[in-house]
């Protein structure tokens, strides 16, 4: 009993997080939402020039981001995540007011340039923005921080596809670019409102931005705690993340239980996900943050194996509420520890890193399990997977540097 009322002590006497955190957050998951809008918008635009074309300008959004993603972490490092953050929502917001200012209806140039555009900030915006946390939270606040990031992502995510629909019907991809536009204004006056509130080191001017982009390669690939958790990081792109995405539609359709049910998989997914970044902004992430990781890949592989094995859709919805909850204990966990066990002069180049790595695992793995379930089956698929996410989880419980790696 008195271990309990100890727990719940802590909690009610935790610090609450900073306001500038808490505002920067609020601004960031509402330009999270207009950008989701926008996207959907610009799809359906191209899509109204064809398949070809709907691919070209996905393709545009996608390869100046990639391509340009590593020296955009350099300058996020060498100037300051604040200053590339208001550059970029300057650049963000004149160019969607431009497409609102354009009257002659979504040309198909006008498209992919606007997408090249949107994928060229991209590459400079997201490492930054990976990167303001830590300059805004103390070590000690970071996780409880990062899984209030998580939650809000969630939630504002998912809303912005329906969002676009319901603006394109209405006033068509000029409407979403003004949302969009209107989103991107409120964090531009926030990031000129909010200062980082602990100095961080920037990366020397001495160094060229290309040697300074090499630099966050060669410096992940020696620490072994940072290679360790990327090597987690891949195995739950490449693993996890695909069986909400791919496996589950294939798995309802197997199973004969239609869309309801795949939407019911995923929609518990993101209950689970959401419940345990709310849990841990609560009551704070594990003291052992690579044991909290790996463990999180091992809850999921059990929900993926009981989604895999559901003989009822509901047995199915219940197992996605568990593959959610370990992705959100892996995701609240991992964060945090990849932020504080690098040099302060790299962390826009560790959210490059994170990023790429998640891309090309999920550029791998998705192709070759769409080929897999094609050939056998979708049980079978998701079956690879949670047998690959356990396996991850064990190699992170068993490795030294993770399972030693204590908060703060």
């Amino acid at each position: 009993m008195t271990g309990h009322l100890d727990t719940a002590t802590a909690a009610a006497t935790r610090p609450a997080l900073p306001r500038p955190y808490l505002v920067w957050l609020a601004g960031t998951r509402a330009s999270l939402l207009g950008a989701a809008a926008m996207y959907f918008a610009l799809g359906w635009a191209a899509s109204a020039h064809g398949g070809a074309m709907a691919a070209v300008v996905l393709t545009a959004i996608n390869l100046p981001r990639t391509v340009l993603l590593l020296l955009g972490g350099a300058v996020g490092d060498r100037f300051g995540a604040r200053r590339v953050m208001i550059v970029g929502d300057t650049v963000t917001a004149a160019l969607v007011l431009a497409v609102v200012s354009f009257h002659v209806g979504p040309r198909s140039w006008l498209l992919v340039m606007v997408a090249v555009v949107i994928g060229t900030v991209d590459a400079f915006y997201l490492p930054a923005t990976g990167s303001m946390p830590r300059r805004l939270v103390s070590k000690e606040h970071l996780p409880r921080a990062l899984a209030m990031r998580q939650a809000g992502g969630q939630i504002s995510s998912p809303l912005g596809a329906p969002l676009g629909a319901v603006l394109v019907a209405s006033a068509g991809l000029s409407g979403a670019a003004l949302v969009d536009a209107g989103t991107f204004a409120v964090v531009l006056v926030v990031l000129l409102c909010v200062r980082p509130a602990f100095d961080v080191e920037r990366s020397s001017r001495e160094e060229s931005l290309l040697a300074g982009a090499v630099d966050g390669v060669w410096l992940a690939m020696k620490g072994s705690v940072l290679r360790s958790a990327l090597l987690l990081t891949a195995a739950a792109a490449g693993f996890l993340l695909p069986v909400m995405s791919l496996l589950n539609p294939l798995l309802a359709r197997e199973h004969g239980w239609g869309a309801g049910a795949a939407g019911l998989v995923a929609a518990g997914q993101g209950v689970g996900m959401i419940v345990v970044s709310l849990v841990v902004t609560r009551r704070g992430a594990m003291s052992r943050m690579g044991i909290g990781a790996s463990v999180g890949l091992c809850c999921a592989a059990l929900g993926i194996a009981a989604v895999a094995t559901a003989p009822a859709s509901g047995v199915a919805g219940a197992g996605g509420i568990v593959v959610g909850a370990g992705s959100g204990m892996f995701a609240c966990h991992i964060g945090p520890l990849l932020l504080t066990s690098v040099p302060e002069t790299h962390l826009s180049r560790m959210q490059v890193l994170l990023t790429l790595v998640r891309s090309l695992a999920l550029l791998v793995v998705n192709n070759s399990l769409g080929v897999f379930a094609e050939v056998g089956t979708a049980t079978t698929g998701a079956a690879v997977c949670a047998v690959a996410v356990c396996s991850a989880g064990i190699m992170g419980l068993a490795s030294k540097p993770l399972r030693g790696l204590r908060r703060g």
